[in-house]
């Protein structure tokens, strides 16, 4: 049966079903089977709310793969970009010396979820006799775009292994950074896993924990239908002020929060603090069949470490409630070690048009490798966690 590669320039044209059946259940090994990023729910939302498209630097440009009866097989989220922000995987230096050398970086083709380093599948096709066929067409369809649109290059971040295979396999060049997850080793409540960790650990966890709330401050979960728009108004002051701070231009509107309130509110969990009656910090994390993703956090009043008792140790807990497996607390953040996280490595994919560009980039990349797979090492074996001869 002839397949056929199409390009969506944005989800309004794939019914959410079509795309849900592909990305639903892609996971791998100890993927998460659900993972919300690629749901058709929260990349529409981007979309329909003008955090994509339009001037953003974000042109959907959906790879999609179909057979004879117009059946979706697989796809992939891409966007033509004509700039290198909110990726998460940093190649400013690339298209810099790209630039100075008489070259032209952009546009460039972004297989990715915007704003959101957190690693899912990128060549979304369902497990079956044909997905090896599937995955080789979604990629044949990225160059051609590439060639069809004079992109310099391919994108492909926060890879899962399958997809990672497939797109080294056909030449693409490997990249891989480090993020910090925190790993369910079956306990029954936060002071089993505070047992988990060296006695001096302990007790600064416990004491970070007590003083976050010293000041009369309270936390609530928030998820479901319990989430109104008053909570929404309150999360979004939180998280312009975080993002003018640390960005200069927050990615998300308010429009887009509404949205994932009318799409996806199961799957979101924001985590609230108040004091005095009102809401002063929260951060929003997204519940996946067997992982928690934190992702955003803001505050209007600063606090000694709430910003780790919201963000972390809150998350902590809610996994360990819920039963996942995992929480994945976004990029960088060496500071999260102390806190029970570990180190794990990312990756990302890249196929570069020009040859010597791509020559630069592969020994650049080589030598970053080694690099990212030593500090992991090293970061490992400073863990909170008791050894041996600790109590």
């Amino acid at each position: 049966m002839t397949l056929q590669v199409k390009i969506a320039q944005g989800l309004k044209a794939v019914p959410s079903s079509d795309w849900d059946a592909c990305a639903i259940g892609t996971g791998t090994g100890d993927d998460d089977p659900f993972n919300p990023f690629v749901s058709h729910a929260f990349l529409s939302a981007l979309e329909d709310s003008g955090c994509v498209g339009g001037k953003t630097g974000w042109g959907p440009v959906h790879i999609l793969v179909e057979d004879e009866a117009e059946n979706l097989l697989g796809a992939a989220p891409c966007y033509l970009k004509s700039h290198s922000m909110g990726e998460y995987v940093f190649d400013h230096s690339w298209a810099d010396a790209y630039t100075r050398a008489g070259g032209r970086y952009y546009p460039k083709l972004q297989v990715a979820v915007p704003f959101t380093p957190v690693t899912g599948p990128r060549l979304i096709v369902p497990h079956g006799s044909r997905s090896a066929e599937v995955r080789s067409y979604l990629i044949a369809g990225l160059r051609a775009l590439r060639d069809k649109t004079g992109a310099s290059s391919i994108h492909a971040t926060f890879v899962q292994e399958a997809d990672l295979g497939a797109l080294t396999a056909e030449k693409f060049l490997q990249r891989d950074d480090q993020q910090f997850h925190w790993f369910n080793d079956g306990y029954g409540s936060f002071e089993d896993f505070l047992a988990a960790l060296a006695s001096r650990k302990r007790k600064a966890i416990r004491r970070e924990r007590r003083d976050a709330l010293a000041n009369g401050i309270s936390i609530d979960w928030v998820t479901g239908s319990d989430i109104e728009e008053a909570h929404w108004d309150a999360f979004f002051s939180f998280y312009m002020d975080t993002g003018s701070r640390k960005w200069g231009r927050p990615y998300l509107n308010r429009s887009f929060f509404s949205l994932l309130g009318e799409r996806m509110a199961d799957r979101v969990l924001l985590v609230m603090a108040k004091r005095n009656g009102r809401h002063i910090a929260g951060a929003i994390n997204f519940i996946g069949d067997k992982r928690l993703y934190g992702r955003n956090w803001g505050c209007i009043e600063d606090h000694p470490f709430l910003h780790f008792e919201v963000c972390y140790y809150q998350a902590i807990e809610f996994a360990i409630t819920r039963r996942l497996d995992r929480v994945e607390a976004g990029a960088q953040g060496e500071h999260k070690l102390a806190r029970g996280y570990r180190p794990v490595i990312t990756s990302s994919a890249h196929d570069i048009a020009d040859p010597s560009l791509r020559r630069a980039v592969q020994d650049y990349l080589d030598q970053e490798r080694l690099y990212v797979s030593e500090a992991a090492e090293e970061l490992a074996e400073a863990t909170p966690f008791r050894h041996t001869d600790q109590d």
